[in-house]
Protein backbone atom coordinates (compact mmCIF):
# COMPACT_ATOMS: atom_id res chain seq x y z
CA UNK A 1 0.00 0.00 0.00
CA UNK A 2 1.12 3.33 -0.33
CA UNK A 3 2.63 5.18 1.97
CA UNK A 4 2.82 9.01 3.17
CA UNK A 5 6.08 11.11 3.55
CA UNK A 6 4.32 13.71 5.53
CA UNK A 7 3.72 13.03 8.87
CA UNK A 8 0.98 10.89 9.20
CA UNK A 9 -2.98 11.51 7.69
CA UNK A 10 -4.99 8.87 7.96
CA UNK A 11 -9.05 8.24 6.46
CA UNK A 12 -11.57 5.97 6.46
CA UNK A 13 -14.99 5.93 5.36
CA UNK A 14 -17.59 3.10 6.29
CA UNK A 15 -20.66 2.54 8.71
CA UNK A 16 -20.18 4.16 12.12
CA UNK A 17 -19.74 2.35 15.06
CA UNK A 18 -19.98 3.30 18.99
CA UNK A 19 -16.41 3.67 20.22
CA UNK A 20 -15.43 3.30 24.42
CA UNK A 21 -13.55 5.97 25.76
CA UNK A 22 -10.39 6.34 24.73
CA UNK A 23 -7.20 8.93 23.60
CA UNK A 24 -4.78 9.11 21.17
CA UNK A 25 -2.42 11.26 19.73
CA UNK A 26 -3.42 11.91 16.76
CA UNK A 27 -6.27 14.55 15.96
CA UNK A 28 -9.71 13.10 14.74
CA UNK A 29 -12.17 14.58 12.58
CA UNK A 30 -15.49 12.38 12.24
CA UNK A 31 -18.25 13.74 10.10
CA UNK A 32 -21.78 11.81 9.03
CA UNK A 33 -22.71 11.50 5.80
CA UNK A 34 -25.95 12.11 6.90
CA UNK A 35 -27.11 12.74 10.55
CA UNK A 36 -25.65 13.27 13.81
CA UNK A 37 -23.18 11.20 16.06
CA UNK A 38 -23.18 11.60 19.85
CA UNK A 39 -19.68 12.63 21.34
CA UNK A 40 -18.52 12.91 25.26
CA UNK A 41 -15.04 14.18 25.83
CA UNK A 42 -13.06 15.45 28.60
CA UNK A 43 -13.98 19.06 29.98
CA UNK A 44 -18.01 18.50 28.57
CA UNK A 45 -20.38 18.46 30.97
CA UNK A 46 -22.61 16.23 29.04
CA UNK A 47 -22.56 14.19 25.79
CA UNK A 48 -23.39 16.04 22.86
CA UNK A 49 -25.02 15.56 19.52
CA UNK A 50 -22.95 16.74 16.48
CA UNK A 51 -23.02 16.53 12.67
CA UNK A 52 -19.30 16.70 12.97
CA UNK A 53 -16.54 16.93 15.57
CA UNK A 54 -12.63 17.53 15.42
CA UNK A 55 -11.26 16.35 18.72
CA UNK A 56 -7.68 17.83 19.59
CA UNK A 57 -4.93 15.55 20.57
CA UNK A 58 -4.64 13.57 24.05
CA UNK A 59 -7.97 14.52 24.96
CA UNK A 60 -10.27 11.51 26.26
CA UNK A 61 -13.48 10.99 24.41
CA UNK A 62 -16.27 8.68 23.13
CA UNK A 63 -18.32 8.45 20.35
CA UNK A 64 -21.68 7.28 18.98
CA UNK A 65 -22.47 7.42 15.32
CA UNK A 66 -24.18 4.21 14.84
CA UNK A 67 -26.94 4.51 11.87
CA UNK A 68 -24.70 6.45 10.15
CA UNK A 69 -22.11 6.78 7.26
CA UNK A 70 -18.82 8.09 8.87
CA UNK A 71 -16.15 9.68 7.42
CA UNK A 72 -12.81 9.82 9.37
CA UNK A 73 -9.62 11.76 9.52
CA UNK A 74 -6.40 10.71 11.80
CA UNK A 75 -4.07 13.43 11.35
CA UNK A 76 -0.42 13.91 13.52
CA UNK A 77 -0.85 17.00 15.65
CA UNK A 78 3.51 18.00 15.69
CA UNK A 79 2.68 17.89 11.53
CA UNK A 80 2.54 20.96 9.77
CA UNK A 81 -1.23 20.40 8.94
CA UNK A 82 -1.59 19.24 12.37
CA UNK A 83 -0.12 22.22 13.94
CA UNK A 84 -2.88 24.87 12.34
CA UNK A 85 -5.70 22.44 12.74
CA UNK A 86 -5.25 22.77 16.76
CA UNK A 87 -5.41 26.74 15.89
CA UNK A 88 -9.09 26.58 14.98
CA UNK A 89 -9.70 24.81 18.64
CA UNK A 90 -11.37 26.68 21.40
CA UNK A 91 -11.43 23.58 23.52
CA UNK A 92 -10.87 20.08 23.96
CA UNK A 93 -13.37 19.15 20.58
CA UNK A 94 -14.58 21.39 18.14
CA UNK A 95 -18.47 20.25 17.01
CA UNK A 96 -19.82 21.49 13.62
CA UNK A 97 -23.69 22.14 12.88
CA UNK A 98 -25.22 20.27 9.60
CA UNK A 99 -24.56 23.17 7.29
CA UNK A 100 -20.61 23.64 7.75
CA UNK A 101 -20.36 19.59 8.09
CA UNK A 102 -22.32 19.76 4.21
CA UNK A 103 -19.71 22.65 3.29
CA UNK A 104 -16.95 20.33 4.23
CA UNK A 105 -18.47 17.18 2.53
CA UNK A 106 -19.94 19.24 -0.34
CA UNK A 107 -16.70 17.72 -2.90
CA UNK A 108 -17.54 14.49 -2.17
CA UNK A 109 -20.86 12.07 -3.13
CA UNK A 110 -23.48 13.18 -0.68
CA UNK A 111 -24.36 9.19 -0.51
CA UNK A 112 -22.87 5.60 -2.03
CA UNK A 113 -19.42 4.40 -2.34
CA UNK A 114 -17.11 7.25 -2.38
CA UNK A 115 -14.44 7.44 -5.32
CA UNK A 116 -10.92 6.01 -3.96
CA UNK A 117 -9.26 9.16 -5.95
CA UNK A 118 -11.37 11.89 -4.59
CA UNK A 119 -10.56 11.69 -1.35
CA UNK A 120 -6.82 12.75 -1.13
CA UNK A 121 -8.00 15.79 -2.88
CA UNK A 122 -10.73 16.22 -0.05
CA UNK A 123 -8.06 15.47 2.88
CA UNK A 124 -6.02 18.52 2.09
CA UNK A 125 -8.71 21.17 1.23
CA UNK A 126 -10.23 19.86 4.23
CA UNK A 127 -7.17 20.84 6.29
CA UNK A 128 -6.90 24.13 4.59
CA UNK A 129 -10.26 24.84 5.02
CA UNK A 130 -9.99 24.20 8.61
CA UNK A 131 -6.69 25.84 9.28
CA UNK A 132 -4.66 29.02 8.87
CA UNK A 133 -1.96 30.07 6.59
CA UNK A 134 0.47 27.46 5.61
CA UNK A 135 3.74 28.14 6.45
CA UNK A 136 6.56 27.04 3.45
CA UNK A 137 7.58 23.79 3.56
CA UNK A 138 10.22 22.21 5.89
CA UNK A 139 13.38 21.17 4.15
CA UNK A 140 13.96 17.54 4.74
CA UNK A 141 18.09 16.44 6.29
CA UNK A 142 19.30 13.92 3.36
CA UNK A 143 19.89 11.51 5.82
CA UNK A 144 16.26 11.66 7.03
CA UNK A 145 15.16 11.35 3.44
CA UNK A 146 17.32 7.90 3.55
CA UNK A 147 15.81 6.79 6.74
CA UNK A 148 12.13 7.57 5.11
CA UNK A 149 13.26 5.25 2.39
CA UNK A 150 14.05 2.50 4.55
CA UNK A 151 11.25 2.87 7.09
CA UNK A 152 8.97 2.59 3.76
CA UNK A 153 10.04 -0.07 2.05
CA UNK A 154 8.55 -3.29 1.49
CA UNK A 155 8.44 -5.62 3.70
CA UNK A 156 8.76 -3.26 6.83
CA UNK A 157 11.86 -3.12 8.40
CA UNK A 158 12.24 -5.78 11.30
CA UNK A 159 14.67 -3.56 13.07
CA UNK A 160 13.59 -0.52 14.05
CA UNK A 161 15.58 -0.09 17.24
CA UNK A 162 16.68 3.55 17.83
CA UNK A 163 20.60 2.10 17.17
CA UNK A 164 19.26 0.28 14.30
CA UNK A 165 17.46 3.38 12.25
CA UNK A 166 20.84 5.86 13.92
CA UNK A 167 22.93 3.33 11.81
CA UNK A 168 21.18 3.62 8.67
CA UNK A 169 20.71 7.27 8.54
CA UNK A 170 24.16 7.46 9.45
CA UNK A 171 23.81 9.81 11.99
CA UNK A 172 24.12 9.31 15.69
CA UNK A 173 20.87 8.45 17.53
CA UNK A 174 21.03 12.37 19.56
CA UNK A 175 21.63 13.95 16.03
CA UNK A 176 18.99 11.98 14.12
CA UNK A 177 16.28 12.50 16.89
CA UNK A 178 16.90 15.99 16.31
CA UNK A 179 17.03 15.80 12.49
CA UNK A 180 13.99 14.05 12.10
CA UNK A 181 11.74 16.22 14.35
CA UNK A 182 13.21 19.31 12.42
CA UNK A 183 12.53 17.79 8.72
CA UNK A 184 9.41 16.27 9.46
CA UNK A 185 7.84 18.44 12.65
CA UNK A 186 6.71 14.84 14.24
CA UNK A 187 9.35 12.93 16.61
CA UNK A 188 10.67 9.92 15.30
CA UNK A 189 9.27 7.14 17.36
CA UNK A 190 4.92 8.85 16.80
CA UNK A 191 5.73 8.54 13.35
CA UNK A 192 7.29 4.85 14.03
CA UNK A 193 3.79 4.22 15.82
CA UNK A 194 1.47 5.92 13.11
CA UNK A 195 3.52 4.28 10.17
CA UNK A 196 2.98 1.03 11.74
CA UNK A 197 -1.07 1.35 12.16
CA UNK A 198 -1.37 2.83 8.81
CA UNK A 199 0.56 -1.14 7.22
CA UNK A 200 -2.07 -2.47 9.48
CA UNK A 201 -4.82 -0.63 8.89
CA UNK A 202 -4.01 -1.25 4.91
CA UNK A 203 -3.47 -4.66 5.45
CA UNK A 204 -6.72 -5.65 7.50
CA UNK A 205 -8.26 -3.48 4.68
CA UNK A 206 -7.01 -5.48 1.83
CA UNK A 207 -8.53 -8.80 3.44
CA UNK A 208 -5.61 -10.32 5.30
CA UNK A 209 -6.06 -11.61 8.76
CA UNK A 210 -5.23 -10.03 11.92
CA UNK A 211 -2.23 -11.86 12.33
CA UNK A 212 -0.95 -11.50 8.96
CA UNK A 213 -1.55 -7.44 9.50
CA UNK A 214 0.29 -7.32 13.17
CA UNK A 215 3.54 -9.25 11.24
CA UNK A 216 3.54 -6.80 7.76
CA UNK A 217 3.37 -4.36 10.42
CA UNK A 218 6.10 -5.03 13.19
CA UNK A 219 3.58 -5.64 15.69
CA UNK A 220 4.75 -9.04 17.86
CA UNK A 221 0.82 -10.69 17.10
CA UNK A 222 -2.57 -9.78 16.62
CA UNK A 223 -2.79 -9.32 20.33
CA UNK A 224 -0.30 -6.65 20.19
CA UNK A 225 -1.80 -4.78 17.35
CA UNK A 226 -5.28 -5.46 18.73
CA UNK A 227 -3.93 -3.45 22.16
CA UNK A 228 -2.58 -0.59 20.25
CA UNK A 229 -5.46 -0.48 17.84
CA UNK A 230 -8.24 -0.09 21.06
CA UNK A 231 -5.96 2.14 22.56
CA UNK A 232 -5.41 4.46 19.52
CA UNK A 233 -9.24 4.62 18.49
CA UNK A 234 -11.40 2.92 20.90
CA UNK A 235 -12.58 0.20 18.93
CA UNK A 236 -10.60 -3.11 17.44
CA UNK A 237 -8.89 -3.58 14.37
CA UNK A 238 -11.82 -6.15 13.49
CA UNK A 239 -14.17 -2.73 12.97
CA UNK A 240 -12.10 -1.69 10.53
CA UNK A 241 -12.91 -5.19 8.62
CA UNK A 242 -16.29 -3.62 8.07
CA UNK A 243 -14.76 -0.37 6.68
CA UNK A 244 -14.16 -1.87 3.23
CA UNK A 245 -12.34 1.61 2.03
CA UNK A 246 -9.44 3.58 3.60
CA UNK A 247 -7.15 6.43 1.91
CA UNK A 248 -3.97 7.69 2.72
CA UNK A 249 -3.12 10.86 1.58
CA UNK A 250 -0.51 11.48 -0.99
CA UNK A 251 2.83 13.46 -0.45
CA UNK A 252 2.74 16.95 0.12
CA UNK A 253 4.65 19.33 -2.77
CA UNK A 254 8.54 19.49 -1.04
CA UNK A 255 8.37 16.64 1.06
CA UNK A 256 10.86 13.71 0.97
CA UNK A 257 10.32 10.90 -1.78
Amino acid sequence: MPLVVWPAALAMWGPGDQSSKHAHHAMHLVLCRQGTLTVRAAGMKTAERAAAVLVGPDVSHSLDARGSDVLLLFVEPESDDGARLQASLEGPVRLFDEARRDALLAPLPAAGPIPHEAVGPWMEATLQALSGTPEPPRRVHPRVRKLLRHLRSEPAPEDTSLEALSEVAGLSTGRLMHAFTESLGVPLRPYLLWLRLQRAAGAIAAGRTLGEAAHAAGFSDSAHLTRTFRRMFGTTPSSLQRRSQFVQAKARPGAAS
